[in-house]
């Protein structure tokens, strides 16, 4: 589920750097041809929902 949270609190969530957030979200944009955290949220609603 999308949770909307920055790079810094999902980094410090994971343990991680927000750096290596972000560089991961990038690589992941690109992949899903997406360009934005809000394309990616309609992206995921729209896979959660079975639409």
């Amino acid at each position: 589920m999308a949770r909307g949270l920055t790079n810094q609190q999902a980094a410090e969530h994971l343990s991680l750097s927000p750096h290596t957030v972000g560089t991961h979200l990038r690589r992941a944009f690109t992949k899903l041809d997406v360009t934005s955290r809000a394309d990616l949220t309609r992206l995921a609603r729209h896979r959660d929902h079975g639409a």
